[in-house]
This record gives structure tokens, C-alpha cells and sequence, in this order.
């Protein structure tokens, strides 16, 4: 009985992990990476049509999005996921596949003029429809058996609709092993959606660490807040731009905004109007109102059987065409903007910076999580200028971020959560988290809860009835190459031998980072042959 780290592992996104047991082969999760890819990631340990099962923990595409290319393989197992992760996943995969198909078109057009073989997508919209069939869903709190000796459940974990933490067990020659994958964990106290629930015990635990070196503060009155931010850009006759995720956080931005209006908090513009600019946010929002009982918490339930639909009010808008989103920016009054994607870097969202990113009296607001290497990222960290459609757009606009709206736990919240468990687990370890994150947050957990947490990277590989590393790895940094297979940094420029040094220096440190705990002899010969090879290059 083996775990695998595939993805997630000291990076934030692509998350996938794999389960062999002596007849089958388990999944969890199968996410597409996003933003920078720091590391390269393992193959699967079998081909896909072997795969029998995947445990999905919700239907954010770092989660979900390569789900179709594992039928476009010969994938023909089951899916396990909640029914409002299935819905979501049926737009939100659908999305990704014409995103692969029209990247292909796109590629296939230019590539003809040069004459470059044909570009083959990823995976096409027939292979999002035909896995989405292959679905089983799932109630929160019900054990599950998709066979003798496996068997699994579902907890609302509240950081998406449908979003769980997987309780798994798994029997082998009378022994059985529990495992609990926490998926994303969810911020408390957030609209709509239920506090994290916890789980009571578990033999080994995979727990994300997002926001593992941070607290996102003390909780604000975001409708308090959001209702500022508005009436300082509609005083200066600017617009609000929010970059947001189609699927959870434009729908909180909503319940925030109907407050803002109910109780006449903007006085400047009180009929100003609010555009959500994507056509999944639009299909999402319906997913959401449909699967409140289950999922909503108490407030947002009591709204609902008041007969309150708490993600509508006057002055909602809805571009679902081309042409809608156009006109958006011919309108000159003061309005929000809501479009995806929710960290700048494809969709209409794009459309509306190059509008609005230049003029000082707009703001744009950020209300989610800007992973590194991202349009978003830039602009949070204060980039002067950025390029928009291979044009150069200055930053005058208002940059305001929206702090504590993240949909994930933070440093506290995640500690929180871990001690709901009644007893220590033989290990836990850490994922989905920047690269030194998850290394501190390691740390944290032997430190505040005494467990024995470990942050492997990919291609690691754990024996669970051993209790023991079978594989230990290093992250080899991602290369990216171009046409003629030779390595280029991710904005193009060659790969050189001095960029190649730079990331032995990131592995080293790691590595010594690793040497934590090993026998002062050993660490002495070890610094010895360091010094030596230093002594040997310097100049």
C-alpha cells in the first residue's frame, strides 16, 4: 500500500496524489497546474486506462482541469465527488476544453504559415463531456464502498460548493489504513458557505498550506469595507474592476454587494450597477442557487427560506455575449466590473484592465489568492506597467486588495482545523503551498501540535503499512523548451548555464534545509565538502 505525490507538492497548484493498494489504483484529484510551475512533476505511476478510481475534493481547475485528458487516455473508471463538485466540474471542465480547443486552432493557424506539424490539444470538449459520465455523486456525512476494502466519505471542508475533506479507508490482509485528504480548507466565517468541519481520527493526514506562514488578520466588515471602496471610486467617477473567480468568489462578491445596497451604504451612486462579465460565473451562480439546502450556512439558509435570493438586487447585470461584455466599457457611468479569471491571466477580465487600468480614478479590487507568476501577482506587488494584448498599459488605477476574502484557511485556521483530530496521525503531510510554505508550515505543525509533518516533493513515495519514505526526491525545477526541444526560461529567453546555477542554489538550500536533524559528524563532513568545493570556484 503506497502513497505518490504527483502534484501540489511544494507548488500551489495541480494538486494529485495517487493511492496503490495490492489490486487497485486511486487517484485524488488530478488538477492542471496554474501560474508558475516551479518544479516537474512525476508520471503517473500507471497508465490511465488502469487507473479504477479518482476522490475529487471539489471542482477548482487546479484540482479537476486534467480529468479529461485521463479519459482522452483510456480513463474508464469511476469519480467520486459531492453533486454541486459534479455540477460545477460540468461547467468548469466544459470551460477548460474549448480554452485547450481554441489554443489548438489558434497554434494550428500561425503553425500552417511556418509549417510546423499540427498542435494537438490537450483535450478536447468531447472528452469533458464523456468523463463528466463517469461521475458518482456523493452526500456529505454517508460512507461510500466502491468495493470491498475501499471504502470512503465526504465532509463539507467550506471552501467551495461541494468542497470536502476525504476520509479514506483502506484494508489489505486484515489491516486497514485511514487517510484524510483535506482538499482546500476553508476560510471561517465566510458568506454563503459552512465553517470547515472536522474529523475526529486518521492514521496519515495530506493537508494543504496555502496560506501556512500567514494570518490573514483580524476578520473585517467586508460589506463595510467593500461599500468604502465604492464610494471613493464613484466619487472620482471611476469604475470598480474586480478580477474574481468565476466559481465561488464572484458569488460572495455578490451576497456582499446585495448587503451594500439593502442597507444604503453608498450614498454618492446608490443605483450604480453591477456587471458580472462571464459566462460561467453566470452558469455557476445557478449551480449555487440551486444547492442551498446542504451547503448553505445558517445565515445565508434564513435569507433563502425569507424568500431572499442573497446573490440577486436591482441593478444586476448579466454579460453572457461577446457583444455585452463590449458594451460594458462604452458605459461611462461609475459601476462594478465582476470578470474572471480571478488572477488576470486569461478571459474578459483582461478586456477590462486595458480599459481601466490606466485611469486614475478607477480601482481595481482584488478579492482572492494571486499566485506567483500571474498578471494579477504583478499588479498586487506593484508592477509600474504591464502588457495587455502586446501592449503596454501604465498602472494608474487605485490597486486595493480585499484582506481576509480568501477562500482558504490561514496559518491559524489551518492549525485550527488539524486539531480537531482527537489523536496524533502516524505522519502528515504537507502540499499544496508555495515552496518554502510548506516547509515552515511543516515546521509549525511538529512544533505546535507535536506531529511528525514532512513536505516531500514530487515523485516521493510513502509505504503506509512500513510507515516509512520507499522514495525520498528533490524538486527539479521546471524547464520549459521551445519548438526544437531546447530550454527557455518561462518568458522565452534561453535557459543559460548561470539561470541552470541559480536553480542548483535553490536545491541546495533545500537540501540543507533536509540535513535538519542529522548527526553533527555527518553534517560536519558535509559542510567540509561544501567549503572545499567553494574554496575551489571562488575568485
Amino acid at each position: 500500500m503506497r502513497l505518490t505525490f504527483i502534484g501540489a507538492d511544494h507548488e500551489v497548484t495541480g494538486s494529485c496524489h495517487v493511492i496503490e493498494t495490492a489490486e487497485r489504483t486511486i487517484l485524488v484529484d488530478y488538477g492542471m497546474e496554474q501560474g508558475i510551475n516551479l518544479y516537474e512533476n512525476a508520471p503517473l505511476p500507471v497508465s490511465p486506462e488502469k487507473i479504477d478510481y479518482v476522490f475529487l475534493t471539489h471542482a477548482h481547475i487546479d484540482h479537476s482541469g486534467n480529468l479529461p485528458y485521463l479519459w482522452a487516455r483510456g480513463f474508464r473508471g469511476k469519480i467520486f465527488a459531492t453533486q454541486a463538485t459534479r455540477e460545477l466540474c460540468e461547467i468548469m471542465l466544459r470551460d477548460s476544453a474549448g480554452i485547450q480547443e481554441f489554443e489548438a486552432e489558434w497554434r494550428n493557424r500561425k503553425g500552417k504559415r511556418k509549417g510546423d506539424p499540427e498542435y494537438v490539444p490537450y483535450y478536447t470538449l468531447d472528452d469533458a463531456v464523456n468523463v463528466l459520465k463517469l461521475f458518482v455523486e456523493c452526500d456529505y456525512g454517508k460512507i461510500y464502498e466502491p468495493e470491498p476494502g475501499i471504502r470512503l466519505r465526504f465532509n463539507d471542508i467550506g471552501h467551495l460548493l461541494g468542497s470536502s475533506a476525504i476520509e479514506a479507508w483502506f484494508t489489505e490482509e486484515d489491516e486497514t489504513v485511514k487517510m484524510v485528504f483535506s482538499g482546500d480548507i476553508g476560510n471561517k466565517n465566510q458568506p454563503i458557505l459552512k465553517n470547515p468541519g472536522s474529523i475526529e481520527e486518521a492514521d496519515y493526514i495530506l493537508i494543504e498550506s496555502t496560506y501556512g506562514d500567514r494570518s490573514h488578520g483580524p476578520r473585517i466588515d467586508y460589506v463595510k469595507e467593500l461599500a468604502g471602496v465604492l464610494e471613493e471610486t464613484f466619487a472620482r467617477g471611476g469604475n470598480v474592476v474586480i478580477p474574481s473567480f468565476a466559481v465561488g468568489r464572484t458569488q460572495e462578491m455578490l451576497y456582499f454587494i446585495r448587503q451594500v445596497k439593502e442597507k444604503g451604504l453608498v450614498g454618492t451612486y446608490p443605483d450604480f450597477e453591477v456587471y458580472v462579465d462571464s459566462p460561467m460565473a453566470l452558469a455557476a451562480t445557478e449551480v449555487f442557487k440551486k444547492n442551498y439546502l446542504g451547503c448553505y450556512n445558517e445565515e445565508a439558509s434564513e435569507l433563502v427560506g425569507k424568500g431572499i435570493n442573497p446573490l440577486e438586487f436591482p441593478g444586476l447585470r448579466l454579460a453572457a455575449t461577446t457583444d455585452e461584455s463590449k458594451a460594458i466599457n462604452f458605459d461611462e457611468r461609475p459601476k462594478v466590473i465582476i470578470s474572471a479569471s480571478g488572477m488576470c491571466d486569461a478571459g474578459r477580465i483582461k478586456h477590462h484592465l486595458k480599459h481601466n487600468l490606466w485611469r486614475p480614478e478607477c480601482t481595481i479590487l482584488f478579492v482572492g489568492y494571486q499566485s506567483q507568476g500571474t498578471l494579477g501577482r504583478k499588479i498586487v506587488d506593484g508592477a509600474k506597467s504591464v502588457k495587455l494584448f502586446t501592449e503596454e498599459i501604465t498602472v494608474n488605477a487605485r490597486i486595493q486588495v480585499l484582506p481576509g476574502t480568501s477562500g482558504h484557511a490561514d496559518r491559524e485556521g489551518l492549525l485550527e482545523w488539524a486539531s480537531g483530530f482527537s489523536r496524533k496521525p502516524k505522519k502528515c503531510f504537507v502540499v499544496h503551498g508555495e515552496d518554502r510554505v510548506t516547509d515552515v508550515f511543516a515546521e509549525l505543525l511538529g512544533e505546535k501540535l507535536g506531529w511528525d509533518a514532512a513536505a516531500p516533493y514530487s515523485g516521493a513515495v510513502y509505504d503506509l503499512r512500513k510507515d516509512c519514505f520507499e522514495v525520498l526526491t528533490e524538486g527539479i525545477p521546471f524547464v520549459k523548451k521551445d519548438a526544437e526541444g531546447r530550454p527557455v526560461q518561462t518568458d522565452g529567453t534561453p535557459r543559460t548555464p548561470y539561470v541552470r546555477l541559480l536553480d542548483t542554489e535553490k536545491r541546495l538550500l533545500s537540501l540543507i534545509h533536509e540535513c535538519r536533524g542529522m548527526s553533527n559528524k555527518d553534517l560536519a563532513k558535509f559542510a567540509d565538502q561544501l567549503d572545499a568545493l567553494i574554496g575551489k570556484w571562488a575568485r
